[in-house]
């Protein structure tokens, strides 16, 4: 058309719509959130669990995927226990659940349990650091550094398919001789 047109791109508006289930909370009900670290508010196990050399991302949301979870522990038993049996009861006993989880999740790997985990169709998966997060993206093949000059970093996000980001400079060097502020 030949028209151009503003973007505006605000931080705080991803931030706050990634917090779905806390926001509504509020908007629609009026309830604050309490700190819960890695913990959803009202499903359980979803969050972050020890294994024997890190941590592992558990999003076990309904009763079909705690029972997969189990079965995958060895421990079938667990959701035929009432204190397991659905979503509220697990809920209501995390502290009990996330200590048994941690039991058998810390005799084995991150990487082996993320396997059986996924395998069995139970949402998991390593929790990062940030080395290892740029090579899962490499190995997801999604190109997430870009090299200008002799420096590399992040790749821009954002994907555009007519006016694609550029990297015409590489970021200034490091002057020796001006003193760090």
């Amino acid at each position: 058309t030949g028209e151009g047109q503003d973007l505006e791109f605000v931080v705080m508006r991803p931030l706050l719509e990634a917090l779905t289930n806390q926001a509504s909370a509020v908007t629609d009900g009026g309830v604050v959130a309490t700190r819960n670290g890695n913990r959803h508010p009202s499903i359980a196990p979803y969050e972050t669990v020890p294994t024997a050399d890190g941590r592992v991302a558990l999003a076990v949301g309904n009763d079909r995927q705690f029972a997969a979870l189990c079965d995958v522990l060895g421990h079938p038993e667990w959701p035929t226990w009432p204190r397991f049996a659905d979503n509220p009861s697990r809920v209501g006993n995390r502290d009990e659940l996330h200590e048994l989880l941690t039991g058998v999740l810390r005799t084995d790997g991150t990487g082996e349990w993320v396997h059986r985990l996924t395998s069995a169709g139970v949402p998991a998966g390593a929790v990062n650091d940030i080395s290892a997060a740029f090579e899962m993206a490499t190995a997801l093949g999604l190109d997430p550094l870009v090299t200008t000059g002799s420096v590399s970093t992040a790749r821009n996000p954002i994907r555009l398919s007519r006016t694609p980001v550029t990297y015409r400079t590489a970021p200034p060097g490091l002057n020796p001789a001006t003193p760090s502020r």
